[in-house]
């Protein structure tokens, strides 16, 4: 197993709980509240961390234009619209239209980047990997789920917004040192959020939210944000935007995971279809596909005809 798919099991690892989170913490606080402290969170720990092993954050300049577009595109805005969008729907519709994210990155890797066109590798696995996700996910829309067209969209663009992340990261954030991108983002994600959650929501007049959405949006920030986003670049380094973006295929496995080991779900024969389809489109885009022919031709016994 490569060091890339390691480090992407990882990030799937953080990222998976964070619908599950997010549908908790929704439920007694505001959609923009929860991403303004989210990011907040995030930013602390990693500037502590910066601080601890004496890296120093790069001196204005034009970097800090691309950080603050990385803010909007990774985390202001699909945070928000995600967060908004589990009020209408259903977090398995949410890791459903998650799941796009790959499909919009490699469309926007081959027209923006000169290393990821598009190969009939990137389209085979994107395709396998989402066949996958739908497998995972049909117990739920067998049962019936609850989604509405805005909550719908909302989740879309969310995931349209983080595969344009991705390719920005990947054409103007890259070279930085360890830690430095991800709390430089998050830091002018939480000054552009938390004017706006208290401008739109008036967080200070709500009453204090429960244990459990409490421990929900802690989880978020600490673990679903910046530890998350600490991995998101040691990937994006050594590897290409349209290989991260399959961790959106991952993070249901894992979110299935915790159902069976925590909450004591029954094991099921999609999981095991879904979970090797995606692990399929994953190793896919990764290496690439190439049909061994002349092995197949020798173990049919073929000759050419004379």
């Amino acid at each position: 197993m490569s060091s890339n798919l390691v480090w992407l099991f990882i990030l799937s690892i953080l990222w998976g709980p964070s619908f599950l989170f997010i549908k908790i913490a929704v439920v007694e606080i505001a959609p923009l509240t929860i991403v303004a402290v989210r990011v907040g969170l995030a930013a602390v720990a990693l500037l502590v961390l910066l601080r601890l092993r004496s890296i120093k954050l790069p001196r204005w300049g034009a970097i800090w234009g691309h950080f603050t577009v990385m803010g909007l595109l990774a985390h202001a805005i699909p945070f928000a619209l995600f967060n908004w969008s589990e009020q209408f729907i259903d977090s398995a519709v949410a890791s459903i239209l998650n799941g796009t994210t790959p499909l919009f990155t490699i469309l926007f890797a081959h027209f923006f980047t000169e290393d990821e066109r598009l190969t009939g590798a990137k389209v085979a696995g994107s395709i396998i990997g989402f066949q996958g996700l739908l497998f995972l996910a049909s117990p739920s829309f067998l049962a019936g789920v609850e989604a509405t067209t805005l909550g719908i969209l909302a989740a879309t663009a969310a995931s349209c917004s983080y595969g344009m992340a991705m390719i920005y990261a990947r054409r103007h954030v890259r070279g930085q040192k360890p830690l430095v991108a991800p709390a430089a983002q998050l830091t002018l994600a939480t000054l552009i959020m938390t004017p706006m959650a208290f401008l739109l929501e008036e967080p200070l007049a709500v009453g204090l939210p429960s244990f459990g959405a409490l421990s929900s949006l802690l989880a978020l920030g600490l673990f679903g944000t910046a530890a998350a986003f600490v991995v998101y670049y040691r990937i994006l380094e050594s590897a290409g935007a349209t290989y991260l973006s399959m961790v959106t295929y991952l993070v249901p496995m894992f979110g299935i995971a915790l159902g069976v080991s925590v909450l004591g779900e029954p094991v099921t024969w999609n999981m095991f279809v879904g979970g090797a389809l995606i692990l399929a489109g994953v190793l896919t885009v990764n290496r690439g596909l190439s049909f061994p022919v002349t092995q197949l031709k020798q173990l049919l016994g073929w000759k050419p005809l004379s």
